[in-house]
């Protein structure tokens, strides 16, 4: 994450609080980041210096006025009529880990070699709540090169279960051995 973008999703995070509407501009600003990761040329068009401020910010307002809060729109305005745009997911990164803080959330990756099933997210879900005393919103994310097993990761943490890792440390301590 950037500085800019702690700086300025922080500074969204805290106005959104002021006026009780930090549950609905995380919401908004996921959906906003997802279109802007799927349409680089959107953001590339908002940081056009060729293109007037004033045009650059008429885009915004008229793509998104009427469709989000006031708030994030003005944010976007912002962003755009300072060359900013390109800082926006660092901005809903930021904005995110306040808004996790603020309600003890932990967001957790786990990835294995399958998608997990909904049962089995509930019980990992439960297990890790219990040993962290945080609401955990799970991530399943698929990568067959695991091989089996689990990698979690949460908080800069990595716990690794797979497959995979075990036979790298096989691998390491026959090498060990052989040396």
């Amino acid at each position: 994450m950037t500085e800019l973008g702690k700086l300025y999703g922080g500074a969204l995070y805290e106005l959104a609080e002021e006026q009780s509407l930090t549950a609905e501009l995380l919401e908004q600003t996921a959906v906003l980041d997802g279109v802007f990761s799927d349409s680089p040329d959107f953001i590339k068009l908002l940081c056009t210096p060729s293109l007037k401020k004033e045009d650059r910010t008429a885009i915004v307002e008229e793509s998104f006025g009427g469709k989000i809060e006031p708030i994030l729109l003005n944010f976007l305005k912002v962003l755009t009529e300072k060359g900013l745009m390109r800082e926006f997911p660092h901005c809903v990164k930021e904005y995110r880990g306040r808004y996790n803080e603020a309600h003890n959330i932990e967001e957790v990756t786990a990835i294995t070699a399958v998608p997990l099933s909904e049962a089995l997210c509930g019980k990992l879900s439960e297990r890790l709540r219990s040993v962290t005393g945080k609401d955990i919103l799970l991530h399943n994310r698929v990568e067959p090169s695991v091989m089996g097993g689990i990698r979690i990761e949460m908080a800069g943490r990595q716990i690794d279960g797979t497959v995979r890792s075990k036979l790298e440390g096989i691998r390491s301590s026959l090498l060990e051995i052989i040396a």
